[in-house]
């Protein structure tokens, strides 16, 4: 079964995301929970949370999918910077569970200023004191891969195994995997061979069943760029080919999918994307 869902909005009420993407027929969504370029001014209402997790059942939307907000940077070597961060990371954490999400994507953090080395070793730090102050939480923590510009790390899933291989609770922390991002760090996946050997390296360094989520997205960047720049499904590098190999591949079959393409007016973009999703799918179901 096809899982398939888009970003969606938060404005006006939090609750609204959920009709939004049940308009574009989405068994599945991502949101930011608050603005994600400001540091946390405000709590999550009691009440709008409630509406929202009624309205997940009520269009039986599975899984609920939270991105973490820009401003927060568990690698950073500036010490207010990096408590802040720790510290707005477990509230969203807390909201990501009262809402009902099933899992909270982060990226891995900016070391810049410092050590990449030192960037891992406090991301893993970091990631350690948030689980033990979140023992109760049900919200898995997922680290996205990045496409390694500027100091940015996860552009290697070497350095995923790193953070991974120093976990206290290693089992509330996946992957999730954006196409876009790893195709602009050397991952040439617009063809199965390439499909394949990404597989192959996330298998060998964290397994493949730690992918809980798929950013699908294609780019204009050309491989190894280490650019971050989204593009339309298909009319991208990645390309119809490089998707249908994606879709297709028995190592990333079911594992939900999230559209973070381009937006256009009245939705526009992400209904002609799922349209394009749904193509592929269909076309590989039926063996074409």
């Amino acid at each position: 079964m096809l899982t398939l869902g888009v970003h969606v909005s938060i404005s006006g009420k939090i609750y609204k995301a959920v009709e939004r993407a049940a308009g574009f027929g989405c068994n599945t969504f991502q949101i930011f929970s608050r603005n994600p370029r400001q540091f946390r001014k405000t709590c999550l209402d009691e009440e709008d949370g409630k509406e929202f997790r009624q309205k997940v059942k009520e269009y039986n939307i599975n899984p609920v999918v939270i991105h973490i907000p820009y401003t927060l940077n568990l690698a950073s070597g500036k010490r207010e910077l990096y408590k802040i961060s720790i510290k707005d990371f477990i509230l969203d954490l807390r909201d990501a569970d009262q809402l009902g999400a099933d899992f909270l994507v982060t990226h891995m953090g900016s070391y810049k200023g410092a050590t990449e080395s030192g960037g891992l070793l406090r991301v893993a730090n970091a990631l350690n004191k948030i689980l033990k102050e979140t023992k109760d939480i049900k919200t898995m923590v997922l680290l996205e891969n990045t496409s390694g510009s500027g100091h940015w790390l996860g552009y290697k899933f070497s350095q995923l195994k790193f953070i991974m291989d120093r976990l206290n609770i290693p089992e509330r922390v996946g992957i999730c995997l954006d196409t876009a991002h790893a195709w602009a760090a050397g991952y040439q996946i617009d063809n199965a061979v390439g499909v394949n050997s990404l597989v192959k390296e996330i298998e060998s360094e964290v397994g493949i069943s730690r992918i809980k989520v798929i950013h699908l997205n294609d780019t204009q960047v050309e491989l190894g760029s280490l650019l971050d720049r989204h593009f339309a499904i298909g009319k991208g590098k990645i390309g119809k080919k490089g998707f249908s190999c994606i879709l297709s591949h028995k190592g990333l079959k079911d594992i939900p999918l999230i559209l973070e393409t381009p937006k256009k007016d009245q939705g526009d973009g992400d209904i002609e994307n799922l349209k394009m999703v749904r193509r592929l799918y269909k076309e590989i179901d039926s063996g074409k």
